[in-house]
């Protein structure tokens, strides 16, 4: 099914009401929809950009099987050229038609981000999110900027910008919370 936009958000919004209260991913993964997928390819509906963190599934937080979601997850849900490259990917050769930036709660990487400290590559990450925080010194506040930053490098993308621009595609952001397991959509 071709979704727009706004079907694939509603998708997304419906998939986490499931979640809420289910014990199970009541997604599609059996060895039906994997053979579907792999003779006649992935259609994805939602391209998503999220944390790495082990609490933040994004197949299971939207109810989602094989071949629904297009998923980019690095630590702060950073975003850089290979990121920026997946993305383009998604939307222009397959098809997807909304770009999701979903931060959560409890972040270890904004933490470290606030912090300061970090050594190795790790400190790329929290350069990339510290340049990121405008500011804040709350962790709350830092994770919505967080987001915000996410999406702000992702529409450096002029192949991004056009399909915007052009009304065939949308970005939406979200903010997940690890406790509850629900998703808070934002304007961004």
């Amino acid at each position: 099914m071709n979704y727009t936009p706004n079907q694939a958000l509603r998708k997304l919004i419906a998939g986490n009401e499931i979640y809420l209260n289910s014990k199970n991913n009541p997604g599609n993964i059996s060895s039906a929809i994997r053979y579907e997928n792999s003779i006649h390819g992935q259609h994805p509906y939602s391209v998503i950009l999220t944390c790495s963190d082990s609490r933040v599934p994004p197949e299971h937080i939207f109810s989602a099987g094989v071949g629904e979601l297009f998923v980019i997850r690095t630590a702060g849900n950073v975003v850089g050229g290979f990121e920026l490259g997946t993305i383009e990917y998604g939307l222009k050769y397959l098809g997807v038609p909304l770009i999701l930036v979903m931060g959560h709660s409890q972040c270890g990487a904004v933490a470290a981000a606030l912090d300061g400290n970090a050594e190795g590559y790790i400190e790329d990450v929290v350069h990339e999110i510290q340049l990121g925080l405008y500011g804040a010194t709350d962790e709350v506040a830092a994770v919505y900027n967080n987001i915000l930053n996410s999406r702000c490098r992702i529409m450096e993308s002029s192949i991004i910008q056009k399909l915007i621009s052009d009304g065939n595609i949308s970005i939406v952001c979200a903010l997940y919370d690890v406790k509850t397991g629900a998703v808070k959509f934002f304007e961004c």
